[in-house]
């Protein structure tokens, strides 16, 4: 598979949607903690169970003092929304490790909802995947991954981003799995100013998946002005096969809307299509006075 420049393509610049919430009293929403804010929804008037299998502290701004009621306990976290209320960010705080993991809680009239379940290993990836095959096991796992999940029809780079965005904004139980898709690591720094040099973002690298020799890498971009930005692919910096924003916008820094996501498919890993970092300032500065 060839690379191309950015500026030269003119398809596979593909917008994916979010998908919608299925909501069944019987079952539980599975969700992937990768360090974006999990969005969660609630009902006025009923309370929602939040498996988060950790020893959490939850932080709340004072807007929801009044209107939401909030219980935890050995690693389960219960949430009732006493009056409806707009989107706002809960603070759930890692007592063994201090992570933080972000919930964007709002509440709306509605029936009873179901309880959702937050995982953070690969394994979930393929969750709702093997059951049949467990069932029917013959000794041979090989031949029956491949037979329950087939080489995706569509074009490499659309079946690689699309499960990307699915991986982080849709419920787990929702992924259709994809033969010889692979988590791989991302080799990035945390941080990267080569990729929209232009505009005021953070830009974070999230995860990475692989299939046969091409790489979709997940990048966080967040505004940091109080400007709404539009995002324009040819702004990116580097060699990529496709590249794919999951918003075509960000809001101002501090709104719901200032964080998004693109997509990078490259030929090899994203380390050697993205421009790399220039030599920090204090190094250089070191060498200039000797």
């Amino acid at each position: 598979m060839r690379q191309m420049k950015l500026c030269h393509l003119t398809g596979y610049l593909i917008f994916p949607a979010l998908l919608l919430f299925f909501h069944s009293v019987r079952a539980t929403e599975l969700v992937q903690w990768q360090r974006l804010p999990l969005p969660v929804e609630l009902h006025t008037g009923h309370e929602r169970v939040i498996f988060v299998n950790r020893n959490v502290r939850v932080g709340s701004p004072a807007s929801l003092d009044g209107k939401l009621r909030i219980q935890s306990s050995g690693g389960t976290v219960y949430l009732r929304a006493e009056t409806d209320f707009p989107q706002a960010r809960l603070q759930l705080s890692d007592v063994d490790n201090g992570e933080l993991i972000l919930l964007d809680v709002s509440a709306t009239k509605g029936e009873d909802i179901e309880p959702l379940e937050i995982r953070y290993d690969e394994a979930v990836y393929r969750s709702d995947a093997g059951s049949e095959e467990e069932e029917t096991d013959d000794g041979d796992d090989t031949g029956a991954l491949d037979n329950a999940m087939p080489g995706p029809a569509i074009p490499l780079p659309v079946a690689l981003t699309r499960y990307a965005a699915q991986m982080l904004y849709a419920p787990l139980r929702t992924v259709e799995p994809v033969a010889d898709i692979a988590p791989v690591a991302v080799r990035l720094p945390a941080h990267i100013t080569t990729l929209l040099p232009a505009e005021p973002v953070t830009t974070t690298p999230l995860a990475a998946w692989r299939l046969d020799d091409a790489t979709v890498t997940a990048i966080k971009l967040q505004n940091r002005s109080g400007q709404r930005i539009d995002l324009d692919p040819r702004s990116l910096q580097g060699s990529f096969l496709t590249a794919t924003f999951q918003h075509s916008w960000l809001g101002a820094y501090g709104t719901p809307e200032d964080t998004t996501v693109v997509y990078l498919v490259t030929d090899g890993g994203a380390d050697e299509a993205i421009l790399p970092e220039p030599p920090a300032p204090e190094k250089t500065a070191k060498k200039e006075g000797r």
